[in-house]
């Protein structure tokens, strides 16, 4: 694509670089319109005699085409697109889920000249009509070849956003505490802890208080048939030898972390138990799937209030049968102070 000068009656063909007003300050023509033979006479009573307007190369491919052919190129399962307009396409929801983001894949596609592609945060929670992402080319015009690098990256990558829906739908709920604490434990600590799950496409299949002892939280473990475990006690677990995972072990589980950069929520546990949880063929491919494992997240005090903390940036992933590692919570890090 070149820019030049144009003398009017060379101009049919040729696209517009920035607007055109007329004597009352309106707009007449607007960027990116393409020059047809019969606009001349209209631009010559303008006054004009050149106008500043972009000529396409061989393989240019204009804004609003290519921005619907990146678009296609980058969307997958549970994303619809919107019309284009001034080489801006959005992509929306068609389900309710989570965004997943081949972070790879949308790096090196912002890396390439004329592509911009800004999304809403990796794991979000979305329903159908949700924005998920929007699309915008910088130029009037992207070579082809820049569309095939596009298209080449995918390919190579992997889709680079799709809405996959929650795999894990039923969670027990554990609280361990002391006997005159239960009452209170019911009452500030299960209803967020319910509405986090449910919020998010998963139900409470069981809610269970246990005394805060090493025997009773392994055998509250064991007999749950749960695909997932949310645990909180009335005091926060203090130590990686705690009551709490001293009960987890015991119940065959392993500790993947204690203790997470992130605040509110620094006192938080991931653990897996052995059970087996049906997961679909994409979840499966990912290698990331917590299959023969339940996930047991014994979460800090800060879950009994509905303000953002840890549990929300964790939850989500389970839900949808990721496998959290505890390099992966390490890396929440980087922004992981949410209350300043």
């Amino acid at each position: 694509m070149r820019l030049a000068n144009i003398p009017i009656e060379s101009a049919a063909g040729a696209i517009l670089v920035h607007n055109i007003v007329g004597a009352d300050g309106r707009k007449v023509f607007p960027k990116g319109h393409f020059i047809r033979a019969e606009d001349l006479e209209k631009l010559r009573a303008l006054g004009r005699a050149t106008v500043y307007a972009a000529l396409l190369d061989a393989g240019d491919v204009r804004e609003d085409a290519a921005a619907t052919r990146l678009a296609r190129a980058v969307a997958g399962d549970g994303i619809e697109l919107s019309k284009p307009s001034g080489g801006r396409v959005n992509l929306y929801a068609t389900q309710t889920g989570f965004l997943k983001i081949n972070r790879d894949a949308l790096k090196r596609l912002n890396e390439l000249d004329g592509v911009t592609l800004a999304t809403i945060a990796r794991y979000s929670a979305v329903a159908p009509k949700k924005i998920l992402a929007t699309l915008k080319t910088i130029g009037l015009a992207l070579p082809e070849a820049t569309l095939r690098e596009a298209e080449k990256i995918v390919g190579a990558r992997g889709i680079a956003l799709s809405v996959a829906a929650a795999q894990i739908q039923r969670v027990a709920v554990i609280l361990t505490g002391s006997a005159n604490g239960r009452a209170r434990m019911q009452e500030t600590f299960a209803p967020p802890m319910r509405a986090r799950i449910q919020a998010l496409g998963g139900q409470v299949v069981a809610e269970e208080f246990v005394a805060e002892e090493e025997e009773a939280i392994a055998e509250a473990l064991q007999k749950t048939d749960a695909q997932m475990i949310l645990l909180a006690g009335e005091t926060s677990i203090m130590d990686a030898d705690d009551i709490v995972p001293r009960g987890i072990q015991r119940a065959g589980g392993a500790i993947e972390l204690y203790g997470a950069p992130v605040e509110p929520g620094n006192l938080l546990l991931l653990a897996y138990k052995p059970g087996e949880v049906s997961f679909d063929s994409a979840t499966l491919r990912s290698g990331r799937s917590t299959q023969g494992s339940i996930p047991i997240l014994g979460a800090p005090g800060c879950i009994k209030s509905r303000a953002t903390n840890v549990v929300d940036l964790i939850l989500p992933r389970l839900l949808l049968g990721e496998r959290v590692t505890r390099a992966e919570i390490i890396e929440l890090a980087e922004g992981g102070l949410l209350q300043g």
